[in-house]
């Protein structure tokens, strides 16, 4: 991926912080945000922005042109019984996940363009696919995420491949109140036919390999990176 630019919206954290140091790892240059732009100084082929989704404001210095590649990172975990979630919970939720792709997107679009063959990675949930309780107001809103990812990917192609991962709970500090004490981990862990929760690095190389050429004839396709949560039923 040498002199490759890359746009990772969340960044500084999880799986937006292991695909950086994955695509740092093979010589490409990022541009990487987070809520504040209050991590590491920039160096060492990264440019850092402050972003937030609610705004949607992205610092045109901060997207790099020629854009081979936007990963769009930012999630959230509410999990309430339907009856507790209020209208702004799901705004909220429409807000980070979907909302916030879509400026970012915009944003960059005319970078994406100029790039020989661009790539937009987003990322969705389990539990869109596979209904769970206490999951409605993120499922609804990753829903709204895996409709864009198809019509976007639809609109425009050839140019640009659209795509989108669905993970299952990952070991990241977004779900650090679901996994804060062993017994939350083993739980966890045995409801994933794998027998594992899932690490970002599961979720970032799949991330990696769909921003390289390599993944050149893949669009519009939701990846399950989920232990086998999505697709299988074991009997223990």
């Amino acid at each position: 991926m040498k002199s490759q630019n890359f746009i990772v919206f969340g960044g500084g954290s999880g799986i937006g912080k292991a695909l950086v140091a994955m695509l740092r790892a093979e010589d490409a240059l990022v541009s990487c945000s987070s809520r504040q732009a209050d991590g590491p100084p920039d160096g060492d082929g990264v440019q850092r922005f402050a972003f937030d989704a609610a705004r949607g404001d992205v610092p045109p210095e901060a997207i790099p042109v020629p854009l081979d590649g936007l990963v769009y990172c930012p999630g959230s975990i509410t999990l309430k019984p339907f009856q507790r979630l209020t209208r702004e919970d799901f705004l909220t939720e429409l807000q980070t996940n979907l909302l916030g792709a879509v400026s970012a997107i915009q944003a960059c679009l005319p970078a994406l363009k100029k790039a020989p063959g661009a790539s937009i990675v987003l990322f969705s949930t389990v539990a869109v696919q596979t209904g769970m309780p206490f999951h409605s107001s993120i499922a609804s809103a990753k829903g709204a995420v895996e409709g864009l990812t198809r019509a976007l990917a639809a609109e425009f192609a050839p140019r640009i491949r659209v795509n989108a991962i669905a993970p299952s709970l990952t070991d990241t500090g977004l779900a650090a109140g679901l996994l804060s004490s062993d017994q939350k981990r083993r739980a966890a862990a045995e409801r994933h036919p794998l027998g594992r929760i899932g690490a970002a690095e599961d979720a970032a190389g799949l991330a990696c390999y769909l921003l390289r050429q390599a993944a050149g004839w893949i669009t519009g396709q939701i990846f399950h990176v989920d232990g086998g949560m999505g697709a299988l039923k074991t009997f223990r």
